[in-house]
C-alpha cells in the first residue's frame, strides 16, 4: 500500500477518533464500548506500526481539544493505551503470515488489546498512586476488563469484518492472493 494511501487512512481513522466518540455517548454507550478504540485498531492493522501509534496518539487529543472528550486527565492513561493499540497491531500482523487471515487478525488483535488495557492500567496505577488514593488489582480489573467487556467484544467483532469488506472491495491489498476473496 502506498504512502499517500496509509497517510489518508490514518487521517480518516483519527477523524473516527473524534466522530464516534460524539455518536456512542450520545446514546449513553461511550463508556461501555470504547469507540476510540475501533480506529485505534483498524488503522494499526491496515496501515502498520508508525501509523497505528500516531492514530493513538492524535486521536485522543485531537478529540479532547474539539469535544473535551476524552477529558484531560483521562489522556494521561488513555493516550499510551492507545498508542500501544495501534503499535502492537502494527507490528504483529506485519510479522504474522499464517495463511489465514482471520487466524492473523485475532493473533494480533487479543495480544495488542490485552497489552494496550495493561498499559493503559500502569498509567491509571501512577497516577492514582502520585496522588494518594488507592488503586488495586481489582479496580483496574473492574475498570479495564469488566467495565470495557462489550466494546472488546465489539472490535473483535467488527475490524475483523472491516478488513474482510475492505479487501472484497479491494480498498486494501489481498493479504493472500492464492485465497482471494470472490466477488460472486
Amino acid at each position: 500500500m502506498s504512502t499517500v494511501k496509509k497517510i489518508t487512512i490514518t487521517s480518516f481513522c483519527v477523524a473516527l477518533c473524534y466522530v464516534l466518540p460524539l455518536a456512542f455517548h450520545a446514546f449513553g454507550l461511550g463508556m461501555a464500548f470504547s469507540p476510540m478504540h475501533l480506529p485505534v485498531l483498524l488503522c494499526g492493522l491496515l496501515c502498520g506500526w508508525p501509523y497505528g501509534a500516531f492514530c493513538g496518539l492524535a486521536g485522543p487529543i485531537i478529540s479532547s481539544l474539539l469535544s473535551g472528550m476524552p477529558a484531560a486527565p483521562m489522556l494521561i492513561h488513555m493516550v499510551p493505551e492507545l498508542v500501544t493499540y495501534g503499535l502492537m497491531t502494527g507490528l504483529i500482523f506485519d510479522r504474522l503470515h499464517t495463511g489465514r487471515l482471520t487466524a492473523d487478525l485475532y493473533l494480533a488483535l487479543l495480544p495488542a488489546m490485552v497489552l494496550g488495557r495493561v498499559v493503559g492500567g500502569l498509567c491509571q496505577a501512577a497516577v492514582y498512586l502520585s496522588s494518594a488514593r488507592a488503586y488495586s488489582l481489582a479496580l483496574w480489573a473492574g475498570s479495564y476488563l469488566a467495565g470495557t467487556a462489550p466494546g472488546a467484544l465489539l472490535q473483535l467483532i467488527t475490524l475483523p469484518t472491516l478488513v474482510f469488506v475492505l479487501t472484497k472491495a479491494r480498498l486494501i491489498p489481498i493479504r493472500y492472493p492464492s485465497t482471494q476473496i470472490t466477488t460472486a
